[in-house]
C-alpha cells in the first residue's frame, strides 16, 4: 500500500472519529447548579454533587456555579438563567409564594428536589468586641452576609424578635462569608451571621487567625423564632465545633434545598433525583461533615414549594411520597 494511500486512510478514521466524537458531546444536556460562595457549605457540596451526577446520568453534564446563594439564586431560577440552586427552604418559600424580596416578582416557576441538610444560624463575634450575648449586639460594626441573600433574610428574622434594626449598628457592611471573616480579621467589624452547615470553611478559618465567639441565642427568643417563622428549628452548635469554642451553643436552622425550574424536563430531573439518592449523597457523606446529614428520610422536610413531577416520581417509586388510599366501592 503506497504511503499516499495510507495516510488518507489514517486522515478518514480521523476525521470519523471526531465527527462522532462532535455527535456524542453534542447529545450530552448541560445542566448548571447554582451554589454559593467559596466560603460556605453550598460551594464545595455542590461541586461533590455535579460530580456524581455526571457520572451517574450518561447523557447530562452537571456543573456547579459559585453564585451569591438563596435569594439571588431564586432570582436566577425565576429568569429561567440557570437549571437548578441551592437556596434555603424560608427562601424558596418566600419566592414561590411572592412574598418579602419576592413581593414584586415572584418565582412561580421554582420547584423542589430535594431537602439536603439543616443550616444553621451562625452569630460569630470578634472576642474583644464585647459581645458575650445578643444583647450585646446593639451599637456594634455589624456583617449581616451578601445583601439580598438568604443569610441576610435570617439576619434581619433574628434581629426583629430583638427589636433591632440596621439603624441600631455603628455601621453595616454587606459581604459575603470570606469578606465578613476578613472584615471581623482586620478589626473592621465586630459582628457578623453566616446561615450554612456547620463546619463552616470560612469561620473554622476566621477561628485559627482571630479570637473569635459564638454568640447564642436565647432561649426564649428561640421559642418566639420558631413560632413566628415556622421553618426554623431549634439547633445546639456542639463544643468543639470552631478553635476556642468551649460550650455549646443554642440557635436555630432552617434546611438547606436543591430546588429547578418547572421547565426542566420530567425525565431529566427524575434521572438527577434517582442519581442523587442512589449515589450521590454517600459521595456527599465521605466528602464534607454536612454531607452525612444528606439523607432520604429528610429529602421533603421543610418543602413548603411544589415538587418537580420528575423528583415527585422518584419519591412516589420509593415509597417517601405514599399513594393516597382508594375509597372502598359503595354497596348498591
Amino acid at each position: 500500500m503506497s504511503k499516499k494511500k495510507t495516510l488518507l486512510i489514517v486522515l478518514s478514521v480521523l476525521v470519523l472519529t471526531v465527527i462522532f466524537a462532535g455527535n456524542s458531546f453534542a447529545a450530552k444536556k448541560f445542566f448548571a447548579i447554582a451554589t454559593g460562595g467559596t466560603g460556605g457549605t453550598y460551594y464545595p457540596l455542590g461541586g461533590i454533587l455535579a460530580q456524581a451526577l455526571t457520572e451517574k446520568v450518561p447523557d447530562v453534564v452537571v456543573t456547579a456555579q459559585a453564585a451569591q446563594a438563596s435569594v439571588a439564586n431564586c432570582n436566577l431560577i425565576r429568569d429561567h438563567q440557570i437549571e437548578s440552586a441551592f437556596v434555603q427552604s424560608n427562601v424558596a418559600y418566600n419566592a414561590y409564594a411572592g412574598v418579602d424580596a419576592f413581593k414584586d416578582k415572584p418565582a412561580k416557576n421554582i420547584r423542589g428536589i430535594a431537602s439536603l441538610y439543616p443550616e444553621t444560624i451562625q452569630i460569630v463575634a470578634r472576642a474583644d468586641s464585647g459581645i458575650k450575648s445578643m444583647k450585646d449586639i446593639k451599637g456594634k460594626r455589624l456583617v449581616p452576609g451578601d445583601r439580598g441573600s438568604g443569610t441576610e433574610v435570617d439576619t434581619l428574622n433574628v434581629l426583629s424578635v430583638y427589636k433591632l434594626t440596621y439603624k441600631d449598628f455603628a455601621g453595616v457592611d454587606w459581604l459575603s462569608f470570606s469578606g465578613a471573616s476578613q472584615r471581623l480579621q482586620d478589626k473592621q467589624a465586630d459582628v457578623t451571621f453566616t446561615t450554612a452547615g456547620w463546619p463552616t470553611a470560612a469561620i473554622q478559618e476566621l477561628s485559627i487567625s482571630a479570637n473569635v465567639a459564638l454568640v447564642p441565642i436565647d432561649e426564649a427568643k428561640i421559642k418566639e423564632l420558631t413560632k413566628k417563622f415556622p421553618f426554623y428549628s431549634r439547633i445546639v452548635i456542639p463544643k468543639g465545633t470552631y478553635k476556642g469554642q468551649a460550650k455549646d451553643v443554642p440557635t436555630i436552622t432552617t434546611m438547606a434545598q436543591w430546588v429547578v425550574d418547572a421547565n426542566v424536563p420530567d425525565d431529566v430531573v427524575y434521572q438527577l433525583t434517582k442519581a442523587l439518592w442512589e449515589g450521590g449523597s454517600d459521595k456527599m457523606a465521605r466528602a464534607h461533615a454536612k454531607g452525612k446529614d444528606v439523607q432520604m428520610k429528610t429529602a421533603l422536610s421543610g418543602m413548603a414549594i411544589p415538587l418537580h413531577p420528575g423528583a415527585e416520581k422518584y419519591y412516589k417509586e420509593k415509597g417517601v411520597i405514599k399513594a393516597p388510599a382508594k375509597k372502598a366501592a359503595k354497596k348498591r
